[in-house]
C-alpha cells in the first residue's frame, strides 16, 4: 500500500477498533485517528527497523510471533506520542489491536493489489 493509502486505512481501523474495544482503547475523533496513523507510520519507518533487528534472535526463537509484541508496542509508542485523545487501557489491548490491525492490513493491502494487476 502506498503511504496516504496506508495512513487512511489505520485511521479508519483504528476508530472501527475502539469502537470494539470500548472500554480499553480510545480515539477521541476522526482527526485524532489520522494523526496517530500518521505517528505511526513515520515510527514503523524510523524505529521498527531498528526494533525488529535488535530482537531477530527472539523473533527466531519464537518463530515470528515476537513480531506482534514489537507492533504491540508501537502502537503503544504511537499512544505516548498522541496523547490523551488515543489511548490504551493495558498492554493486552494494545497486543489485540495490533494483531486485529495485521490481518486487516494483510487482508486490505492483498485486496488492493490483486485490484492493481487487473
Amino acid at each position: 500500500m502506498k503511504l496516504w493509502q496506508g495512513v487512511i486505512v489505520n485511521a479508519l481501523l483504528f476508530l472501527a477498533l475502539s469502537g470494539f474495544f470500548q472500554n480499553s482503547f480510545y480515539v477521541e475523533n476522526i482527526w485524532i485517528a489520522l494523526g496517530a496513523s500518521l505517528v505511526l507510520a513515520l515510527l514503523n519507518m524510523a524505529v521498527k527497523p531498528i526494533l525488529v533487528l535488535l530482537s531477530l534472535p527472539i523473533t527466531i526463537l519464537t518463530l515470528g510471533l515476537f513480531s506482534i509484541i514489537i507492533n504491540a508496542g508501537m502502537l503503544s509508542l504511537t499512544a505516548a506520542i498522541v496523547g490523551s485523545g488515543f489511548q490504551f487501557r493495558t498492554f493486552g489491548t494494545a497486543i489485540w489491536v495490533a494483531i486485529l490491525m495485521s490481518l486487516a492490513n494483510t487482508l486490505i493491502s492483498s485486496r488492493i493489489t490483486s485490484d492493481n494487476r487487473r
